[in-house]
C-alpha cells in the first residue's frame, strides 16, 4: 500500500525525518518560545496556563517561510504538492504549546465541555465553529489539509496528538447527510450540530484512537475531516521540554472552492 493510500484509509500519516524539515523547526522552535511568552500573545494562554494556543504566532511569509530562516519545503510539502496540487497561500502558522498539568479548563468552560476535554481529548474537527447564542456548529473554515511540525523533542507521553483512525469517513458521511437537501452555495451556514454529534459518537465506537508522537525533523499530515484531540500530560518531562512545553506548529490552509471541495474532495 502506498503512503497515499495509507493515507486515505487511516486519515493521516507520518513522514520520517526530513533534512529540510528539522532546519524550518530548528529556526522555529525560539520564534515559537519567544511567541508563547510574549505578553502581546497573553491571551492565547488557556487552560490555566497549560496550553497556548497559538493562533497566527509565527511571523511566516505565504509559502510557510520565516524571516532569515530556510524554506518551508521537503517530503511533507512534496507529498502535499503531488496529491493535493499546489499549497496554496499559507497562514501564518499556529503554535501550540501544551504545559505539565494539561488538561484544565478553559476560561469559561462548563463541567460538562471540561470533561468533554478530559474524557475524549477535546475531540474536534478542525474549522467546525460554534455560533449563535446556543453553540449550535457549521463548517466555517473548510481546509485543505492539516500539517505539523514538531518543534520540540517531548516525551511520547507529553500531551500527543490523538486521532481516531478511519474517522475522516464518518465524519465526511454525517456532514453529507447534514447538507442534504441544501443549495451547495449555502452549505457554509447549514447548521450540523446533530450530525457533528452523531457523527463523533460513531467514530468513539468504531474507530481507533492512536497517539500520534513526532520529533523535530519529522512531520504528520492529518486528513481536513479526521476527529483529533490532545491527551492528557501524563508524566513530568526531562528540563528542556518542560521549560519550553510540547511545541508543534500548524499550518491548514482554507480551500479555495469552500466546503463543496471540503466535503467531496478525496
Amino acid at each position: 500500500m502506498s503512503q497515499w493510500q495509507d493515507f486515505l484509509k487511516r486519515g493521516w500519516t507520518r513522514f520520517a525525518a526530513d533534512a529540510e524539515v528539522a532546519a524550518w523547526a530548528d529556526h522555529a522552535r525560539p520564534l515559537a518560545a519567544q511567541a508563547a511568552r510574549d505578553p502581546a500573545q497573553a491571551d492565547w494562554l488557556d487552560c490555566e496556563g497549560t496550553w497556548f494556543i497559538g493562533v497566527d504566532a509565527l511571523d511566516n511569509d505565504i509559502h510557510g517561510q520565516l524571516p532569515k530562516g530556510p524554506p518551508l519545503q521537503g517530503a511533507p510539502l512534496d507529498f502535499i504538492a503531488d496529491h493535493f496540487g499546489a499549497v496554496a497561500a499559507l497562514h501564518k502558522a499556529q503554535v501550540s504549546v501544551v504545559y505539565p498539568g494539561y488538561p484544565r479548563p478553559r476560561a469559561g468552560e462548563n463541567e460538562a465541555a471540561f470533561r468533554y476535554r478530559a474524557r475524549r481529548d477535546a475531540a474536534h474537527v478542525d474549522g467546525v465553529k460554534m455560533f449563535g447564542a446556543h453553540r449550535n456548529r457549521r463548517v466555517e473554515e473548510p481546509h485543505a489539509w492539516v500539517l505539523g511540525i514538531p518543534l520540540t523533542d517531548s516525551p511520547a507521553d507529553a500531551a500527543p496528538l490523538v486521532v481516531w483512525e478511519g474517522s475522516h469517513e464518518v465524519m465526511r458521511r454525517g456532514f453529507a447527510a447534514a447538507f442534504a437537501g441544501h443549495e451547495p452555495k449555502d452549505w457554509h451556514q447549514v447548521d450540523v450540530t446533530k450530525a457533528y454529534q452523531d457523527a463523533r459518537a460513531e467514530v468513539f465506537e468504531t474507530c481507533p484512537r492512536v497517539a500520534v508522537h513526532a520529533r523535530p525533523g519529522e512531520a504528520y499530515l492529518m486528513h481536513r475531516l479526521c476527529l483529533h484531540g490532545v491527551a492528557a500530560w501524563e508524566k513530568t518531562p526531562e528540563a528542556e521540554p518542560q521549560q519550553e512545553g510540547r511545541a508543534i506548529a500548524y499550518f491548514r490552509p482554507d480551500l479555495v472552492a469552500g466546503v463543496v471541495s471540503w466535503i467531496k474532495d478525496p
